[in-house]
């Protein structure tokens, strides 16, 4: 039987389901022949050393596909409340990293614990009971008149806006951008009842693959950098490699999205467009702190295992992805 057909035969349930077999197959399968390359004798040479950095950054990109994967299993077999729960907590460790790279003072703490402990649950809080008006408008209009009148009653003028500034970017790139991506599996779109778990699928895989194809594009396109005080490898020409390749993909996967394949390509276009830019402006703010990565040498002062350099992409790309979505089918 024609596996497409099989497929398509399947529940939405089922479907989802051989979804995720896929994923964690190829996932396996990636591991596997990335440990046993590992093994392998490089020797001393400085080519070597770069093998093994290579290895390290390819190392590191699949534990953070495991984990994002696996929060995503865990949250389509628990149901929607226990993926928000997960991705609250992503938000909140990717938060802390952020926060702990950017020093804070003690009239901060006012607005620090608001952002933990009261705008990161609201925020999930609003997505989960569907109010998508109020979670669209939420941290942007009413926290970010709060935050800021927290901080003034602590009588702390000393760099108040530099401060609040800093709290209000990590606000926006981890509460904002990253509780979308739940989000989206709770959007009702008409005819595509019980598959949302696919078009949270198609977001990630375009920008990841649009991201992958950039690196792989900016090391074998010699070009000069647009802005190499902030990045010596993003160019025109290795930028715009990836946006093409993950929106033809995203055109090839308009069967598991709600889309033909002409929007399906707009749509990943977006994606990519948002998720590409966002990550370079990423690399300003950590240009500005000083720090090549939010987690140093691979570990993160917090814990988290630098989780902000693997995400900060698709914090970018899931609010425009999701907004546009909505005004698309206008619900």
């Amino acid at each position: 039987m024609d596996p497409y057909f099989y497929l398509k035969n399947l529940t939405p349930t089922q479907q989802v389901g051989a979804l995720f077999m896929i994923v964690f197959g190829l996932l396996l399968l990636a591991s596997v022949v990335a440990f046993l390359y590992s093994v392998r004798e490089h020797g001393d040479s400085p080519q070597a050393d770069l093998r093994r950095i290579e290895l390290k950054n390819v190392d590191a990109i699949l534990r953070t596909s495991w984990l994002m994967v696996f929060v995503f299993w865990i949250g389509w077999v628990t149901g929607d409340w226990v993926a928000l729960t997960l991705f609250a907590l992503v938000s909140f460790f990717s938060l802390r990293e952020f926060l702990t790279l950017s020093p804070t003072r003690l009239g901060d703490h006012r607005s620090l614990v608001l952002a933990f402990f009261v705008v990161l649950p609201v925020q999930y809080g609003l997505a989960g009971s569907g109010h998508f008006d109020m979670f669209a408008v939420f941290i942007p209009v009413y926290v970010f008149l709060a935050l800021p009148l927290a901080s003034a009653l602590a009588n702390d003028p000393l760099r108040f806006l530099e401060r609040n500034a800093k709290l209000q970017w990590g606000i926006m790139v981890c509460i904002y951008g990253m509780s979308h991506v739940p989000a989206l599996l709770l959007l009702k779109f008409p005819g595509y009842e019980n598959r949302n778990a696919f078009l949270v699928f198609f977001l990630v895989i375009v920008v990841q693959v649009c991201m992958v194809t950039q690196h792989i594009a900016s090391r074998q396109l010699a070009q000069r950098p647009v802005a190499p005080a902030i990045s010596t490898s993003f160019t025109w020409r290795s930028w715009g490699t990836g946006v093409a390749v993950g929106s033809l993909l995203g055109g090839l996967l308009a069967g598991i999205t709600p889309w033909v394949p002409g929007t399906a390509f707009a749509a990943a276009f977006i994606a990519c467009v948002a998720g590409s830019l966002g990550h370079f402006v990423m690399k300003a703010l950590k240009r500005d702190r000083g720090i090549p990565s939010w987690g140093a040498q691979g570990k993160s002062v917090t814990g988290a295992g630098g989780l902000l350099d693997r995400v900060d992409a698709l914090c970018f790309a899931a609010p425009v992805f999701f907004h546009s979505a909505r005004w698309y089918f206008d619900i």
